[in-house]
């Protein structure tokens, strides 16, 4: 039996995932969720293993377990999701991070971040590389997220310039797939969902801006590859992303064509503090873990589609 991890957020759509293919490859899993988010569902089919469990706690909250990684997923990550309680993210971002760190510094185990590229704000560099520092608005209606994560990533670098502890911070791109919630707000699933139930397609704003979309299989090879890199003092952050850049116009046009829906495209206003672009350099990611995605956003798309018509 290989190593013993805890996965916070993991009953969420990546930390499902996460949670299948560590199994699939003979880790002991600990899958840890408050329910906020996630979804029983997604874990349910894991029970078959003799090596998952699932635990049902808020990481606000202190808990103690023996363990000898952590991926630290625990967030709500959609703006709908974050924004609904901001109080509550921060808490999950602050509180809850350090209740993870503490863990880890008991057991000495090794700790990964899943940071976000939110912590560049609407970025005055493109495409955004690790060492810029960002462009947030700390008191806008996004922040509770965005600024959450960057004190998450200042309490990781704290512990281990202190405690010696090792640690991993994975600054996470727009991710979509298989898991994710129809109606968490973010553009991929809402497109599909409009497109499916041949609703109108909302576009928020005049739909220039542009996003980078990886796939979930993608994201999760780059998380378990940065997370057991062998060089001990390597922290990140690490980019993980897909540097192929599309605008939100050509995104709905794409999903119109493979759903053959009969809806329409309508323009709404766009959202305060709403980047305009977003797309990484994942040149670190590629020299230091020889990770790029490998998955098309045309063939994404289709699983994705294809996952939301069975649902």
């Amino acid at each position: 039996m290989g190593k013993k991890v805890l996965i916070t957020g993991g009953a969420g759509f990546i930390g499902s995932h996460l949670c299948k293919h560590l199994l699939e490859m003979d880790y002991q899993v600990l899958c840890m969720d408050n329910l906020f988010t996630g979804d029983i569902k997604n874990v349910s089919e894991l029970n078959k293993y003799s090596n998952f469990e699932f635990i049902k706690h808020d990481i606000t909250l202190p808990f103690n377990v023996k363990i000898d990684q952590i991926y630290n997923l625990a967030c709500p990550a959609s703006p709908v999701h974050y924004q609904f309680d901001p109080i509550e993210t921060m808490k999950a971002c602050t509180l809850g991070t350090l209740n993870v760190l503490s863990v880890a510094a008991k057991n000495n185990a090794r700790v990964l971040q899943a940071s976000t590229s939110e912590v560049y704000g609407d970025p005055t560099v493109h495409p955004q590389v690790e060492t810029y520092n960002g462009n947030v608005n700390p008191i806008g209606p996004r922040a509770c997220y965005d600024e959450g994560k960057r004190a998450a990533e200042t309490m990781f670098f704290d512990f281990h310039r202190m405690k010696g502890l090792e640690i991993r911070i994975a600054r996470i791109f727009n991710t979509y797939g298989p898991n994710m919630q129809p109606d968490d707000g973010r553009v991929v699933s809402n497109f599909i969902m409009q497109a499916i139930n041949c609703e109108d397609i909302t576009i928020h704003g005049n739909g220039l801006q542009t996003r980078s979309f990886c796939y979930i299989s993608d994201l999760i090879e780059g998380l378990i590859s940065l997370m057991n890199y062998d060089i001990s003092n390597f922290t990140g952050p690490i980019n993980l992303g897909n540097p192929y850049e599309i605008s939100i116009k050509n995104l709905a046009d794409m999903i119109v064509e493979l759903t053959k829906t009969k809806s329409s495209v309508i323009y709404k206003e766009l959202p305060i503090n709403d980047p305009a672009k977003r797309n990484p350099c994942i040149d670190l990611a590629y020299r230091t873990l020889n990770w790029q995605p490998k998955v098309s956003l045309l063939d994404g798309l289709k699983e994705t589609i294809l996952y939301f018509s069975k649902i």
